[in-house]
């Protein structure tokens, strides 16, 4: 492994742990590394989290580190979610830009050739029973590796209505 990736990846890692640890609303955050920096399609990470508070409403994200060398300007995922009563609806087809489509910017934060991006896959969502719920993430592209994906993630928090702030 390149030696200025791993330091970049380290950073990028203490950093992030220290900007999600100040948010009270957090619930639930997780990041699963590729091998090589590429996401082979058989690989399906799953990411299990507990909901204790059915009345509240959440915001679920899906985090993406990606290296400028990732050929594509978007990923698509499939993601499906299971609760303590079995799948919580179907399986859902998620778009995200990693790339500015017309000039090919890079989205989120970055260092380097390295980008960091968070994105509100489901907004506002209700889980109807208290328990554990695992979201598995596949990466839904026409090509069975994808090379320069270095890390998917899911963060979970407390929706915070914009109106009462």
């Amino acid at each position: 492994m390149n030696q200025r990736i791993a330091s970049c990846l380290t950073i990028g890692l203490v950093f992030a742990g220290l900007l999600t640890a100040c948010d009270p609303n957090q619930v639930f955050e997780q990041n699963t590394d590729f091998p090589n920096y590429s996401w082979d399609v058989q690989q399906k990470p799953a990411f299990t989290f507990a909901i204790a508070d059915t009345t509240a409403r959440y915001d679920v994200y899906f985090s993406v580190r990606y290296a400028s060398a990732y050929s594509y300007y978007n990923l698509y995922l499939q993601a499906s979610l299971n609760g303590p009563g079995g799948p919580v609806g179907r399986p859902m087809l998620h778009q995200m830009l990693l790339l500015d489509p017309k000039t090919g910017e890079p989205k989120g934060k970055g260092t380097g050739d390295i980008y960091d991006l968070q994105a509100l896959a489901m907004p506002n969502q209700r889980f109807a029973k208290a328990g554990s719920y695992t979201l598995t993430l596949e990466q839904y592209m026409r090509q069975d590796q994808l090379p320069g994906l270095m890390a998917v993630g899911v963060r979970v928090a407390k929706h915070v209505d914009a109106n009462k702030k």
